[in-house]
């Protein structure tokens, strides 16, 4: 098997600051339902949740099966090696990281960050290193080989934790992008990792989903501009 672009979904049910969020209810379905629902609309090759082995983390295997999206399931510690053995199965040319606790992510958005990484012909391409757009819109893409060296180079415990630090702490050795925003709206939470987070998140959704169920950051912007009671709800945690 093999993919030009793989999308992988981090997700584990062992959040310490708000357990089972990428499975909590949002607007009927899971979690990460919602959200791997908007990244099957961007272009891609492939997509599959790396989630961990340890027996929490089953709900989401479970809800992956009844998607049909692959599930990989490694370390919970090390999810740099989670990263690299699932992506090895696909045979990618390059991999986009997206966390699960992030229902609002953009597909467009997600196109945009990969046809400038394939521009530019980047080892590592981000709109979240250099920040411009909400937390939550986090898109990172990397080459398979480049992925692969910092598999085997990485070794502090903040590397293999969170996957990319490697890339862009390797600048001399690592051709990074970086993808940014006309307008920086950084200072917005769009992720969840509060109950207010979770909150804000649904009251998105049931305004604008049952409508229009493939809106847009303009989409949610623009009802943020119109509604800043919504903003409001998790504004204490940014």
């Amino acid at each position: 098997m093999s993919a030009g672009v793989l999308c992988i979904v981090q997700a584990r049910m062992s959040s310490t600051r708000l357990p089972g969020k990428v499975l909590a209810p949002l607007l009927g379905r899971p979690l990460l339902a919602r959200q791997i629902e908007r990244i099957r609309r961007a272009r891609l090759d492939a997509l599959c949740v790396a989630t961990s082995s340890d027996g929490s983390d089953q709900p989401i295997a479970d809800c992956c099966g009844e998607l049909g999206v692959g599930c990989y399931r490694g370390s919970l510690s090390d999810v740099l090696d989670r990263y690299y053995q699932a992506a090895r199965a696909y045979a990618p040319r390059h991999v986009v990281r997206i966390t699960g606790d992030c229902p609002l992510v953009d597909p467009r958005l997600l196109d945009g960050v990969v046809d400038q990484h394939l521009r530019e012909d980047n080892d590592y391409t981000s709109n979240a290193h250099v920040r411009s757009f909400p937390d939550g819109l986090d898109v990172e893409v990397f080459r398979f080989p480049a992925l692969e060296r910092a598999w085997r180079l990485a070794t502090l415990p903040f590397e293999r934790e969170h996957v990319t630090p490697w890339f862009y702490r390797s600048a001399s050795t690592c051709r990074c992008g970086v993808y940014r925003d006309s307008v920086d709206r950084s200072a917005q939470r769009w992720v969840v990792d509060y109950p207010e987070d979770l909150e804000f998140v649904r009251a998105v959704y049931a305004a604008l989903y049952p409508h229009k169920p493939d809106f847009g950051r303009e989409d949610v912007q623009r009802l943020l501009d119109s509604r800043p009671e919504l903003a409001a709800l998790n504004a204490r945690q940014a």
